[in-house]
């Protein structure tokens, strides 16, 4: 007797499944609005079938399968060609030849999600419209949760998913197996994508919120991405970074909203299973000898998850991993990253003297007034850090941020 499964289980298998199949329908279609209507049709059939007749060995071969028969079948309506037999024959046909949706999915199928991934990381989308994208057809999300997540209507979201489609409906894309070169350039490109929906969510004061959820639906994607290319040491890094950093959710803001810095936080908070990963995580990824920019950022994140009080921090480390930074990814806001190390270390003014020059191309960036308001704060100079303050306001991108400045200045 064949046991019928919980919706739950059909719920995960279908989207654990999602981005090999769109990837597959994708590829061989040629059309993203057409390989995301196959997939929706196969996952309204696999509603229907799976809790009568069973899960299939492969269910992503099945949804592969069936997902092609439908958007083939409505390509022939529109043709008024002859329609493919019913339904059933084509379940019972995918279910029992999985080497079916082999055949058709010949070419490795990492290659086929990276493709499905770098399309929708496409350089001619803004970030905003490749975030929504990518969790739209890759993730599966619901419109409405994404509008929700980014803070706009719901009409909204969907006209600019609708805008990204249609560029790359316009664009020039390949999709032929990408070389090994190509193949790194678009896993650059992807792996940045994922830490910007990471970092979308990442600033939501309620851990239980549709925008905090991104920041699991970025660590689902990097996990996703390492099991096809487990030998990626940068993938490794990325998704220590990300998890090391998610593992302080519930400790950096209090009741209010009000952000809490690193060194006054609740340790006991943290989640320890995230950072052991994590820690575990970076040391495999040093075993490859190939550094990269968030195998160093993991890095530093890890010595501060390693250190049970503030005052147990390496800071000398920390200072050290920010130069290696520099070298990889030369950037002001790495420069600042670093000064803040360098106060630790050598005082505020050492720090001070080290951002200066940094005034102008941060200028307009919140964290820059902020830190320097701190340094001028530690060196008695009142009148300079309440200017400093005051136009970290000035820029704060959240209510929070805002009132955490305004404690600092009313500490003045």
């Amino acid at each position: 007797m064949t046991r019928t499964p919980d919706p739950s289980w059909i719920e995960a298998r279908l989207t654990g499944t999602r981005p090999q199949v769109v990837a597959a329908l994708l590829r061989y279609f040629r059309d993203l609005d057409l390989a995301e209507e196959a997939f929706q049709e196969a996952c309204l059939r696999a509603l229907k079938n799976w809790p009568e007749k069973g899960p299939p060995r492969d269910a992503a071969a099945w949804l592969i399968m069936v997902g092609r028969n439908a958007a083939l079948d409505y390509m022939r309506r529109q043709r008024r060609l002859t329609q493919l037999p019913p339904d059933d024959a084509a379940f019972d046909g995918a279910a029992d030849q999985p080497d079916m949706a082999e055949r058709l999915d010949a070419a490795d199928y990492r290659d086929d999600i990276l493709r499905l991934l770098f399309v929708c990381c496409h350089p001619d989308l803004p970030a905003t419209q490749q975030i929504a994208l990518a969790l739209r057809i890759v993730s599966g999300l619901p419109v409405s949760r994404i509008a929700a997540a980014f803070l706009i209507k719901e009409k909204a979201m969907e006209q600019r998913i609708t805008r990204a489609k249609a560029r790359i409906a316009n664009a020039d894309i390949p999709f032929d197996t990408p070389g090994p070169a190509e193949r790194a350039e678009r896993l650059a490109t992807v792996t940045a994508m994922i830490y910007l929906v990471f970092n979308e969510g990442y600033t939501d004061a309620n851990p239980a919120s549709e925008r905090a959820g991104l920041c699991d639906e970025a660590i689902r994607l990097a996990r996703l991405l390492l099991r096809m290319f487990p030998a990626e040491p940068e993938l490794m890094g990325l998704l220590a970074l990300m998890l090391i950093q998610h593992s302080r959710q519930n400790a950096r803001f209090d009741k209010d909203g009000a952000p809490i810095l690193l060194e006054d936080q609740d340790r006991k908070q943290w989640n320890r299973r995230m950072i052991a990963e994590a820690l575990v995580m970076i040391d495999k990824a040093m075993l490859h000898h190939r550094p990269g920019s968030y195998q160093i950022q993991a890095a530093i994140a890890a010595i501060h998850a390693r250190a049970s009080r503030p005052e147990d921090t390496d800071w000398a480390e920390i200072e050290a991993l920010y130069r290696a930074l520099e070298h990889h990814v030369p950037s002001p806001v790495i420069t600042l990253n670093r000064a803040v190390a360098v106060s630790k270390l050598h005082g505020a003014q050492a720090a001070l003297d080290m951002i200066e020059p940094l005034a102008a191309p941060l200028d307009g960036y919140f964290y820059f007034h902020g830190v320097r308001g701190t340094f001028l704060r530690d060196l008695a100079r009142k009148d300079e850090a309440r200017d400093a303050f005051g136009r970290a306001i000035a820029l704060a991108n959240t209510p929070a941020e805002a009132g955490h400045i305004r404690q600092l200045l009313d500490g003045l």
